[in-house]
């Protein structure tokens, strides 16, 4: 990897290294923090975006995700910051979570775009999640790289496999049909979501995290790796390490979401018979985009991937 910045050309630079009151005031209130002067300056900052929350438990594992992350960025010589996003979690959320996506999408952009940042690390999973850290991202538009939560344990009852959200609908009508007693369904009800992640079936989570990839904005195989896998304290990692990379390299969500890559994505939702969703937050991610991007000529290509 072939830095195509000095340390004086990063974008965190602007805070923490100029000779001003200004910078005087950056550097030692990083100081208050209980940081090093080398610590930051002349270093990627890696910006953290995390939607942990403990009423969301699709993101209820991302806090010790971020540790590992943070790993992952200071081996890379870079300095990582956790900042805290609001968290949409479909389970809860009323009168419908779509209402907080674009929400989300400022706290995101203006979470990277306000702090001396010179790349992000995307942390969620939940339905309406992906698209709006992803068009967050493409808004600032300062290198970014999506670390998926992860698809929870398949679901267990009584030596059955369960889906979530799937077999709630058919279980729920073969008790109203009585077929399954009232203690049979507490049984699915204890079985149905037995570890942090989103729904491993292919719902919109699914869905926007395979999408997610298929755009290139994760590292390959992100999607698929279970969030109880330990693999996915290692993807953690190594999307920590890429991030610094991405930011000495410049390599910003509009050059990796480009019409070729948004096709893609189109492409894989109707091969994996992914949700309709999908196309909604597609469309919404095309309109943060610049405006030159519809220009582009047609044609499906490679996207090109953060890797």
């Amino acid at each position: 990897m072939t830095p195509k910045k000095k340390p004086e050309e990063l974008r965190s630079f602007a805070w923490f290294g100029p000779d001003t009151l200004r910078g005087f005031s950056h550097r030692s209130r990083m100081l208050q923090l209980g940081f090093q002067r080398e610590d930051f300056i002349g270093k990627p900052v890696i910006a953290i975006i995390n939607t942990w929350s403990e009423i969301n438990p699709c993101h209820a594992h991302l806090r010790e995700r971020a540790e590992a992350v943070k790993r992952g960025v200071w081996q890379a010589g870079g300095f990582p910051v956790e900042v805290p996003a609001i968290t949409i979690t479909e389970t809860y959320m009323k009168p419908s979570p779509m209402l907080y996506r674009n929400l989300l999408a400022m706290d995101t952009e203006e979470a990277i775009r306000s702090l001396p940042v010179d790349a992000a690390v995307l942390m969620g999973g939940c339905d309406k999640t992906t698209p709006a850290m992803l068009m967050g991202a493409i808004s600032a538009d300062v290198p970014a790289i999506y670390l998926p939560a992860g698809p929870m344990l398949r679901g267990n009852w009584d030596g059955k496999i369960l889906g979530s959200g799937t077999d709630v609908w058919k279980y729920w009508a073969d008790r109203c049909a009585g077929v399954v007693t009232d203690e049979e369904w507490k049984g699915v009800e204890i079985g149905i979501a037995r570890s942090p992640g989103f729904c491993m079936t292919m719902g919109t989570a699914s869905t926007m995290t395979a999408l997610s990839e298929a755009l290139g904005m994760t590292l390959p195989g992100a999607s698929s790796i279970p969030a109880a896998d330990s693999n996915h304290v290692r993807l953690a990692m190594d999307t920590g390490r890429r991030a610094v990379e991405m930011a000495w390299e410049e390599l910003k969500p509009t050059d990796i979401l480009t019409p070729s890559a948004l096709r893609n994505a189109i492409t894989v939702d109707m091969a994996i018979g992914g949700s309709t969703n999908a196309i909604i937050h597609l469309v919404a991610l095309q309109r943060h985009h610049s405006p030159g991007c519809a220009r582009s000529p047609p044609g499906i290509r490679p996207a090109t991937h953060a890797l």
